[in-house]
This record gives structure tokens, C-alpha cells and sequence, in this order.
């Protein structure tokens, strides 16, 4: 199993809008998926978010399906300017070769 952590600064002034456009990418993912995400903000950072999904079966579908949502959602909108969405994947230990 394989989990994703991305993570990227919102524009301070589109925080309303952000949390909305993050809402809808999390449903849509659980409804495509079957995985639902949650959203971590940094300490003393309130600007710099992640989003964690956990449990990833089939990591190539499912970067498929977060692209797509992430493009028709207009999730760049709300980042800070010169910002990118930084994704990692990590799988457990003992499933590493």
C-alpha cells in the first residue's frame, strides 16, 4: 500500500477559496478512489497545507484520477504565486525491494 503527502502554499488572500476548491478534490477522490484524503497545516505556517491520502492500492490510477480533479477543479488558482503542488509517494518499509 502507498500513501501520497502533497504539499504547497496557498495565497493568503484565496484561503476561503482554497478550503472549498480542497473540499470538493477530497470528495471527488473518495467518490473515484474509494480513499478519502485529509489536510494537515504547518505550525506556524498557516498557509502552507498538505493533503494526506493513505491506503493507495494502485498508485498509477490514482495519480491519474488526482490530476484530473486537481485540473477540472482549478486547485493552481488558489496557490501562492510561483507556487506547484509537491507530491511524494511512500510505501512501507517492508514492501520496499
Amino acid at each position: 500500500m502507498f500513501s501520497y503527502y502533497i504539499y504547497y502554499r496557498i495565497a493568503p488572500e484565496k484561503s476561503m477559496a482554497a478550503n472549498a476548491v480542497l473540499r470538493a478534490l477530497i470528495d471527488r477522490l473518495a467518490q473515484d478512489t474509494g480513499v478519502r484524503g485529509h489536510v494537515l497545516v504547518k505550525c506556524g505556517e498557516p498557509n502552507l497545507w498538505m493533503e494526506v491520502y493513505e491506503g493507495i492500492a494502485d498508485p498509477a490510477t490514482f495519480e491519474t484520477k488526482l490530476a484530473a480533479a486537481v485540473s477540472e477543479l482549478g486547485m493552481h488558482a488558489v496557490l501562492a504565486s510561483g507556487e506547484q503542488r509537491r507530491i511524494e509517494c511512500f510505501r512501507a518499509q517492508q514492501a520496499c525491494a
